[in-house]
């Protein structure tokens, strides 16, 4: 990816605009989806670990990492938590990184509205904490008798970046455009230039925010605009066209990539009108208007841009009449993992949202955030995000559920595995045997 630092401008984004469309490929002309063909593996899920997310010359690697970890760090590793501080964490952050050395952590304007050198103060000692309890000790491969090496596994350090109205940093820093913006230009000036622009900005912020050292961006949206959501996300999306909002997708995620960032892609299966951190979500489309909506989410997943997905909170009637989606088996591991052939990272949104309790308090006893997660987990979900006043007890709460059945061991590990093969595959882990710390 150095190699563009050295490339002039007009090349640089021809270079982009070939890679974006070289994956691409295989798109349909009606809504941007790969044609079906492609075998989706359709068993259990220690299936989809060998077969995806964890495949590869690292699987093994990340295979053994996840087996040797012991069960508060198998805990540990499917939260991403917000953290306390600015410019170094504050110590009573520092302790609970030290209980549980979470699987990523996620960074706000109250942790980035400081310098660069701050943010980047603050992000390794997180990371080097984290690393720190979060490592294991192997013996090589094939040689049961030869010396142990040290295996430390760093977090992700995540951001909301999508540009416009949704960034966490100081004006300047890592700018992007709205999405919106992007279908004004397709309008303009084709839908290539476009998709290069869209692929050029990207990387561009990629290498700003890789630079700082947050390597997973919860953004795009891939969600098209439409009559029921367009009140919720506003210029967040990259339009009404199914097929441009999945290329636009596909092109930002090319640029971050190219900067070593990954993108988890937002929200399936979609958005109503409301905002879900304040009121109930409810996306009343019968199954096939469901799979018209989620078009650019199919494409994303048969073309392997998408390597992490967040799931909504949203209710989904036709899939699943009584949890919503990120609680529901049906949702996450039928929908999602064997439908649509998902082999990437399912990432969960807080549950301390409205949208989570009001489902609740419908159905059951209000759940608790911890209570939540853990379920989130069980349904299908690989990782779930925290606020920091919930880390302990959602930590805590998941190594109750393993020792009381709620959880499977098997299925925590193959999560943990996953999510190892992409950290090896971003770099955050050498993944060649014997060298085995992270950067």
């Amino acid at each position: 990816m150095y190699l563009f630092h050295t490339v002039p401008k007009l090349s640089f984004l021809i270079v982009l605009f070939c890679l974006f469309f070289s994956c691409n490929k295989g798109t349909d002309d009606k809504h941007g989806s790969v044609n079906s063909g492609d075998d989706v593996n359709r068993g259990n899920i220690s299936g989809y670990v060998t077969d995806d997310g964890v495949a590869g010359d690292d699987a093994d690697i990340a295979i053994r990492i996840a087996d040797a970890f012991t069960d508060p760090q198998l805990a540990a590793a499917v939260i991403i938590s917000g953290v306390d501080g600015k410019g170094r964490l504050t110590p009573d952050m520092r302790l609970l990184l030290t209980e549980c050395p979470a699987g990523g952590i996620m960074l706000f304007r109250y942790n980035l509205d400081t310098d660069n050198d701050a943010i980047r103060k603050l992000i390794n000692e997180g990371v080097t904490l984290i690393a720190s309890g979060a490592s294991v000790e192997l013996h090589p491969a094939g040689e049961p008798a030869g010396e142990k090496t040290v295996i430390a596994v760093p977090s992700f350090v995540s951001v909301d970046h999508e540009g416009g109205t949704v960034k966490r940093f100081r004006p300047g820093v890592a700018a992007l455009p709205p999405a919106s913006s992007y279908w004004e230009t397709a309008q303009d000036k084709g839908r290539n230039a476009a998709v290069t622009k869209i692929a050029a900005d990207s990387y561009s912020a990629g290498k700003a925010i890789g630079d700082l050292g947050i390597n997973l961006n919860f953004a795009p949206v891939a969600e098209y605009l439409n009559k029921n959501n367009s009140d919720f996300l506003e210029d967040r999306s990259y339009g009404p066209d199914p097929a441009f909002a999945a290329d636009a997708a596909a092109a930002f995620i090319a640029g971050m990539e190219l900067a070593n960032v990954l993108c988890a892609v937002k929200h399936f299966p979609g958005s109503a009108g409301v905002d879900p951190h304040l009121f109930p979500s409810v996306l009343r489309e019968d199954r096939a208007a469901l799979a018209e909506l989620t078009a650019p989410f199919e494409s994303l997943i048969r073309s392997g841009r998408a390597r992490a997905i967040m799931v909504s909170h949203s209710a989904v009637p036709a899939v699943d009449d009584t949890n919503i989606a990120s609680l529901s088996l049906a949702v996450m591991d039928g929908w999602l993992r064997r439908d649509l052939g998902f082999k990437g990272i399912i990432i969960c949104d807080d549950f301390s949202m409205a949208a989570v309790s009001d489902q609740s308090a419908r159905n059951e006893n209000r759940l608790r955030p911890e209570t939540a997660a853990v379920r989130s987990l069980a349904a299908g979900a690989d990782m779930v995000l925290v606020w920091q006043p919930d880390l302990r007890r959602t930590h805590k709460e998941i190594q109750a559920a393993l020792d009381d059945g709620r959880l499977s061991r098997e299925r925590l590990r193959i999560t943990a595995a996953r999510i190892i093969r992409e950290k090896i595959r971003l770099g955050l882990i050498n993944g060649k045997w014997g060298a085995g710390s992270g950067e």
